[in-house]
C-alpha cells in the first residue's frame, strides 16, 4: 500500500468509522459483532481505497459496511430473530438510548419517559422488514439523503422513498394517537 493510499484512507474512511459502527450495530444488534463487522469492513475499504473514484466516500464506505454486515450475518448467525430483551443489560441500555454518545435527559421523570419511549421505538423498528428497517436507519439515524440510500442499498430512489414511507406508516400504526 502506498503512502498516498494510506493518507487517502485516513482522510476518507477514518472520519466515518462512528457512522459505520452505528450501521453495523443496527444490522447485528450486538456491540461485539458490530466491531467484528467494522474490522472486516475497514480491511475491505483499505484494500479497495486505491480503486475508489472521486465521489461520495460516505455512501461508498457505508455500502461496504452494509455488505460486510450481511455477509457476516450469513456466516455467523442462523436466521433467527433477536429481541432487545435477549441482549445483555449494557447492550440493551445502549440500544434503548441510541448508543453511548447520547446524553440522558436531565430529570429522573424525563429519563424514565425517554427510556420507555426509546424501548417502544426500538422494538417497533425491529419488527420492520429488513429493507424498510435498513432504509429508515440510514435516513433517520445516519442522515443520508434518498440518493445516498439508493447508492448504499443498490435500489432506485423511488424504491427508497417507498420503503421509507411504508416504514414510517408501519411505525405510526404501532403507536396509539395519544402517545404521539
Amino acid at each position: 500500500m502506498t503512502p498516498l493510499a494510506r493518507a487517502r484512507f485516513s482522510q476518507l474512511i477514518l472520519p466515518r468509522l462512528d457512522e459505520g459502527y452505528r450501521l453495523a450495530r443496527w444490522l447485528t444488534g450486538d456491540a461485539t459483532d458490530a466491531e467484528d463487522v467494522m474490522q472486516e469492513a475497514c480491511l475491505r475499504a483499505y484494500r479497495a481505497i486505491e480503486t475508489f473514484a472521486e465521489g461520495n466516500a460516505r455512501a461508498w464506505f457505508l455500502t461496504i459496511v452494509r455488505n460486510t454486515g450481511y455477509s457476516w450475518l450469513q456466516r455467523h448467525r442462523p436466521r433467527t430473530v433477536v429481541f432487545a430483551d435477549d441482549l445483555d443489560p449494557v447492550a440493551r441500555a445502549e440500544l434503548d438510548t441510541g448508543g453511548p454518545s447520547i446524553q440522558a435527559p436531565e430529570t429522573p421523570e424525563a429519563a424514565l419517559i425517554a427510556h420507555d419511549d426509546a424501548r417502544h421505538l426500538t422494538r417497533a423498528i425491529e419488527t420492520l422488514p429488513v429493507p424498510f428497517r435498513e432504509a429508515l436507519v440510514l435516513r433517520e439515524y445516519h442522515g443520508l439523503g434518498y440518493r445516498e440510500i439508493a447508492e448504499v442499498t443498490g435500489v432506485p430512489v423511488g424504491t427508497v422513498m417507498s420503503r421509507l414511507g411504508r416504514a414510517r406508516q408501519r411505525l405510526l400504526e404501532q403507536f396509539p394517537r395519544d402517545q404521539r
